[in-house]
């Protein structure tokens, strides 16, 4: 059995990715008209990449907030959308290529961190041409020239193992406007002569070799303490309603430990996540979706609620989610103006921060989204 894993730019959940920054929380992507970031990652999950997996759940939301600059043509941040795949798993389908949709195409940050923790690793077959292949037949592709699409692809195995020939699937990825580039997982020299240069030459992306068992550096900071009380106070603001309300925000707080289980520092990079405008929960909390105007509260099914809001008027309901609504801006507001004084704590100290994936990912997509006028603001 060989012991190998894939994992592909994780998540950018690059998820949560292109956070806003200056918008603030009032203005959230996704208007009409808005542009539109896809990502496609394609994780290996079979043994060798532990270190990878790892190394991309203690990087998320990093990766989230280093994206909190970018600006489209729009001169504001575009829609994100995030899809996961992981492929090279015994435990997956043989007959479909030990290949399995994760997660299609989402904005939900937290469920994206929660498919991220899921994941598990076991020894398989890895058949790169197959999962890219998959992906661009199964995701739902904008077909509008102005957005960026891309396929993160890592893992170090031959690129051309499996029977469907990468060659083909790449050469066709340029009808869907797509960028498919590769991540190899160990020496650069040995990734050239497996093919996986070609591959990202083929996909007309980047290809990139890192040390996928590299230790994340995460520095802690006067501010640190300050950010994570204040993420505990923000939760407090989100009432869950409808179906599913009560276990959504129950996965809130999980994706909280799950971050702090990591390191400190991630649970911190986690809360500036949460005081961007793309961090939004209108179809679980009461407060997001009334202020997005996604609900009317004369027709809320009120059995889920609190007792205490169960029990109000329309109108007193209504005080009570602008009241929650001002409040939650203001704990946001907080964070941001800790962290702007944690970055520049961090930015004297001696010493790199961050993960090799991070770099690769980062790298890769500067380059290519200023080919569509997408820019940072940093």
């Amino acid at each position: 059995m060989k012991t190998k894993i894939t994992f592909s730019l994780m998540l950018f959940g690059l998820t949560g990715l292109f956070a806003l920054a200056t918008d603030g929380p009032g203005h959230p992507p996704g208007k009409k008209g808005q542009s539109k970031v896809q990502i496609a990652l394609l994780l290996d999950t079979s043994n060798s990449m532990d270190g990878l997996i790892q190394q991309a759940k203690a990087t998320l939301w990093n990766l989230v907030n280093e994206f909190s600059e970018v600006r489209c043509r729009e001169s504001r941040s575009p829609q994100l959308e995030i899809a996961l795949y992981e492929y090279g798993n015994d435990g997956l389908n043989s007959r479909e290529g030990f290949i399995r949709q994760v997660l299609p195409f989402s904005s939900d940050l937290d469920e994206i961190s929660q498919r991220l923790f899921s994941l598990t690793t076991n020894g398989g077959e890895e058949y790169c041409g197959q999962v890219i292949q998959t992906a661009m037949r199964q995701l739902s592709w904008s077909n509008l020239p102005t957005d960026l699409k891309f396929i993160f692809i890592a893992g170090n195995e031959p690129f051309n193992q499996g029977q469907v020939a990468y060659e083909g699937v790449l050469d066709n990825s340029a009808e869907k406007d797509l960028i498919v580039n590769t991540i190899f997982c160990g020496d650069y020299e040995l990734g050239r002569r497996t093919l996986w240069a070609d591959g990202a030459r083929r996909g007309r992306g980047e290809y990139s070799a890192i040390d996928h068992n590299r230790a994340v550096v995460h520095r802690t900071t006067p501010y640190d303490e300050i950010i994570i009380r204040l993420n505990r106070d923000l939760n407090t603001t989100y009432i869950g309603y409808g179906r599913r309300g009560v276990e959504k925000k129950e996965r809130q707080v999980a994706q909280d430990a799950n971050a702090l289980e990591m390191e400190a520092p991630v649970l911190v990079e986690r809360a500036v996540s949460k005081s961007s405008a793309y961090y939004k929960n209108s179809g679980w909390d009461l407060v997001d979706a009334y202020e997005d105007q996604s609900l009317k509260l004369s027709e809320l099914n009120r059995e889920g609620l609190p007792q205490e809001l169960q029990k109000l008027s329309e109108s007193e309901l209504k005080a009570h989610l602008e009241q929650q609504a001002k409040r939650r801006q203001q704990i946001q507001e907080e964070i941001r103006e800790q962290n702007a004084m944690r970055e520049e704590f961090l930015s004297q100290q001696e010493g790199g921060e961050g993960s090799e994936l991070q770099r690769a990912l980062l790298e890769a997509v500067k380059k290519q989204a200023g080919q569509k006028d997408f820019r940072w603001d940093n």
